[in-house]
C-alpha cells in the first residue's frame, strides 16, 4: 500500500494533530537536489574572518572542502576540512553550508558572506538536551573579513511582515509562509510529503541588502533548524534545513533553494 499523502487542494484539507505528523524524512525525496548551480568562486586565497565572540577563524577552500581553522580565541588550534556548498545569491553575495561532526555531536554551519563590504553571518546548528528530550539549538555570529573593518551585527528586519508567499522548492514540493509579525511566521505544507500540516513558529529576520534577508526559523513540534537567504527581488530563497529523523536519531541535513510568488503584502491600517 502507498504511503504516500494524498494531495488535496488547500480548500479541501483540513487540521492535522501533531501526533499524527509523519517523520521528517518524508520531504527528502520531494525536495531532491538543489537546482541553483554550486559555486568555486570562493576557492583560492584564504579567507580570515574575525568574530565578535573573539575567534579569529581561517577559511580555506579548494577542490569542493572548506578548510577551517581557529587562529586566534577560545580552541586556538582546532581545526576542520569538510565537503561544502557555495552558492553566488547575487554577485560577490555568497551562500555556503556545510556540516562538521558526526551524529548527534554533528552540526550544520551556514555562511553568508558579502565581500562587497567583508560582512559575514554564521548560523550554527547543532543538538542540545532539553529536558531529556534531543532538541536543536542556532547560534547566530557576526563576523568580518580582516582587513575589512569593525564587526557590525545585522540589524534586525521588518521586511517581511504581512507578506504570505507561495515557495516551490521542487515540482512535488510547496509551501507558503505568513510572516505574522517580526518574530513569527505561519508555514503550510500546500503540497508535497507533508500535506495539511502547518504550524507557528519563532524566526528572526536580518537585512542583507536591498530586498534580500536572512531568515533563521525554529520548528517548535519537528526537530528542524532552517536558514535562508530570501532574495524579495528576484523572487527566489536559498537555504538549508538540519534535523534529526525521531525513529533512527540519524540526522537530516537538507539543502533546497526555491522560486517564489509573493501572494499577498498586507498594508495594517494605522488604527
Amino acid at each position: 500500500m502507498s504511503t504516500t499523502p494524498q494531495q488535496l487542494a488547500p480548500t479541501e484539507q483540513d487540521y492535522v494533530p501533531t501526533d499524527q505528523w509523519p517523520d521528517v524524512t518524508v520531504m527528502l525525496d520531494g525536495f531532491g537536489e538543489p537546482t541553483l548551480p554550486a559555486s568555486d568562486s570562493l576557492e583560492g586565497a584564504p579567507i580570515e574572518v574575525r568574530f565578535e565572540n573573539g575567534w579569529t577563524i581561517e577559511h580555506t577552500f579548494a577542490d569542493g572542502q572548506i578548510t577551517w581553522t581557529i587562529t586566534d580565541g577560545e580552541g586556538a588550534g582546532q581545526s576542520g576540512t569538510h565537503p561544502y556548498r557555495a552558492v553566488e545569491v547575487r554577485p560577490g553575495i555568497f551562500f555556503v553550508d556545510f556540516v562538521k561532526g558526526e551524529g548527534a555531536h554533528s552540526s550544520d554551519v551556514s555562511m553568508v558572506i558579502d565581500q562587497s563590504d567583508g560582512r559575514v553571518t554564521v548560523a550554527d546548528s547543532s543538538f542540545v538536551d532539553r529536558d531529556g528530550k534531543v532538541r536543536m539549538h542556532t547560534e547566530i555570529l557576526s563576523g568580518r573579513v580582516a582587513g575589512t573593518g569593525e564587526i557590525e551585527p545585522r540589524r534586525r528586519t521588518s521586511e517581511l511582515v504581512g507578506k504570505r508567499i507561495y515557495y516551490r522548492y521542487s515540482p512535488t514540493e510547496h509551501y507558503e509562509h505568513i510572516y505574522l509579525n517580526s518574530g513569527t511566521f505561519v508555514w503550510h505544507c500546500v503540497k508535497g510529503g507533508e500535506v495539511g500540516l502547518a504550524d507557528a513558529d519563532p524566526i528572526q529576520v536580518f537585512e542583507l541588502a536591498d530586498g534580500i534577508v536572512i531568515l533563521h526559523w525554529s520548528e517548535t513540534v519537528m526537530p528542524v533548524e532552517s536558514i535562508v537567504v530570501i532574495d524579495l527581488a528576484n523572487k527566489r530563497s536559498i537555504g538549508r534545513m538540519f534535523c534529526w529523523d525521531g525513529p533512527t536519531l540519524d540526522t537530516v541535513h537538507l539543502p533546497f533553494d526555491s522560486q517564489f510568488t509573493i501572494l499577498e503584502d498586507t498594508a495594517y491600517p494605522a488604527e
